[in-house]
């Protein structure tokens, strides 16, 4: 069996098993919300995508905002986010997030100074709030090296099929790639918590990023007839890690150098 069936086949199963955790819980008016961050390109909206093929769309919905109106850059900044929250029974799946604030933004210059720390100071608390209330929240960093960024960007810009994907921030993020690394960090080191953790995937195989992701969700949720599939809900340690621990090793591997 080649290596595309087999992706193929882990991948069909997984997705079984994500039917499987939705009709759960529709059934338990369960509220999931699972949050897509990352460097653009890295593969977002393809596992989004992967993720939900097969789910009822009448118990999921996929969030892509467009930038702010007028009205809602008068908002408070997290109101337009919080209308998307899962409903009992529904998967909510955030194609970017309230994090923009936090990376994209500041290196843009889209807020002010004080815009970001306001923010900072405010979305820990709401994701405690939003936990306690029953919403169980996953946070997704796709993680992609910088060479593997570039070759997307000019696949995108050879295939009419993709180039509605590029943006003004694609056009500047290889030259700004210094300045997402820093505010990927700040963003980490003060929003990553015991109860929402920051979880990194490594993007650099785009197959190997789905089958993770979804593996790690399958993992953290509890739902009947889970495991039925036969799948195995582990997801790989090379490919999927806690901010934490992803930060002690690569401080460890910098510190061999």
């Amino acid at each position: 069996m080649n290596e595309t069936i087999e992706y193929r086949a882990e991948l069909k199963n997984l997705q079984r098993e994500l039917v499987l955790l939705q009709q759960h819980i529709a059934a338990q008016d369960n509220r999931l919300l699972i949050i897509f961050e990352g460097r653009d390109a890295a593969g977002k909206g393809g596992a989004i995508r992967h993720f939900t093929r097969h789910l009822n769309p009448r118990a999921m919905r996929v969030r892509a905002l467009p930038k702010p109106t007028e009205t809602e850059l008068g908002q408070w900044y997290f109101q337009r986010y919080l209308l998307g929250l899962p409903n009992p029974g529904e998967i909510i799946f955030f194609d970017r997030s309230w994090y923009n604030r936090a990376v994209v933004e500041p290196v843009m210059g889209f807020c002010s100074t004080e815009q970001y720390e306001e923010f900072m100071g405010q979305v820990n608390d709401i994701e405690k709030m939003l936990i306690n209330d029953g919403i169980q929240i996953i946070k997704f960093w796709f993680s992609i090296n910088r060479s593997n960024q570039q070759g997307r960007f000019e696949a995108r810009k050879s295939d009419v099929l993709k180039q509605w994907k590029l943006s003004t921030v694609d056009a500047l993020a290889q030259e700004k790639w210094d300045e997402f690394t820093f505010y990927k960090e700040q963003m980490f080191e003060r929003t990553h918590t015991i109860k929402s953790p920051w979880v990194i995937i490594n993007g650099n195989n785009k197959e190997q990023a789905r089958l993770e992701s979804i593996r790690y969700v399958l993992s953290q949720c509890e739902y009947d007839r889970k495991g039925e599939i036969g799948v195995s809900l582990k997801p790989a340690p090379k490919i999927v890690k806690h901010y934490d621990l992803a930060y002690l090793e690569a401080k460890r591997a910098s510190d061999k150098l």
